[in-house]
């Protein structure tokens, strides 16, 4: 029986740079909660502009980022080529468990609820943000190690294989990819009030700690003889696509170098922005402790006029 895509008909054109902006497919569940949550940040968004209270342009600029982001991913030529490809799925898997969890975070979808929601939905929320299951779930030395693991177990276990072969389980390897990144980088670069913030040179700690696992993972990928997907690929390119399909192990060792080479790059600009983030909050410290001294003078000098 041959081989075929998960998302395709019997046969695809050869992959190019312009397919990922003209292959479009909906995945209708994806696409439906996309715009179920750019519906409800921008109601957010317009609730509090309708009451005169300001919400930053930025953080509403990430959001709508992230939710580009994340639709280029699953419902583009990306996700068209992404069980035909090994090196597009490793592009899509960094889009998703890295670029658009930060985006989200950076949109502050929690801050903007707490401002938005009637008081009982909004205490339903307080109460799951200090639950122990959050605190559990935030803690930074489980988060980081369910980001660094999470991989491992996807490629060097059946996960992957059946991720190929069923629409279901390569859905939600979408949807834990998107998690798990969401888990580890909302504590590190978000503003909402989550659980599991901690000062921010551990943050610059936990994202060095990673650039050591994309290299290992990448080079490991690259290196190894074995193909991830088992006979998945092979089968493909001894089908009616190996007219342009690279060879599975050449597409391997592209796949490991995207891994390592993206991952550190966007492990830098995460360092960026946790730099912004530390001169602002260090500013900020700054001029309350300005005023707080600006204050304590004043009363001082009041009471030098009233003896």
């Amino acid at each position: 029986m041959p081989v075929v895509p998960l998302h395709s008909s019997d046969y695809l054109p050869r992959f190019t740079l312009g397919t990922v902006f003209t292959g479009w497919e909906l995945a209708v569940v994806l696409a439906l909660l996309t715009l179920a949550a750019a519906g409800l940040y921008a109601a957010g968004v317009s609730r509090l502009a309708s009451r005169g209270d300001h919400w930053p342009v930025g953080r509403t600029v990430a959001f709508a980022a992230g939710i580009l982001v994340f639709v280029l991913a699953t419902q583009s030529g990306l996700a068209a080529y992404d069980t035909t490809l090994l090196s597009v799925h490793m592009v899509q898997h960094m889009i998703l468990s890295m670029v658009v969890p930060l985006l989200v975070a950076l949109s502050a979808p929690v801050t903007l609820a707490l401002r938005t929601l009637p008081h009982r939905p909004r205490r339903w929320l307080l109460a799951v943000l200090h639950s122990r299951v959050a605190k559990v779930l935030t803690f930074p030395p489980l988060t980081l190690l369910l980001y660094v693991v999470s991989p491992w177990a996807l490629y060097f276990s059946g996960w992957y294989s059946a991720s190929l072969q069923s629409a279901f389980v390569h859905e939600l390897m979408h949807v834990h990819l998107v998690v798990v990144g969401s888990l580890f980088f909302w504590p590190i670069v978000g503003v909402d009030p989550v659980p599991g913030r901690v000062q921010y040179p551990f943050r610059m700690l936990l994202v060095l700690l990673t650039l050591p696992f994309h290299a290992f993972l990448g080079v490991t990928i690259m290196s190894q003889t074995e193909l991830l997907g088992g006979d998945w690929y092979p089968n493909l390119h001894r089908g009616d696509l190996g007219s342009w399909l690279p060879s599975p192990a050449d597409d391997q060792h592209l796949a490991g170098g995207i891994l390592w080479s993206s991952g550190d790059l966007i492990a830098l600009m995460v360092f960026g922005v946790l730099f912004v983030q530390w001169v602002r909050a260090s500013m900020k410290e700054s001029e309350r402790e300005d005023r707080r001294l600006d204050l304590l003078e004043a009363r001082a000098g009041q009471r030098r006029d009233a003896g």
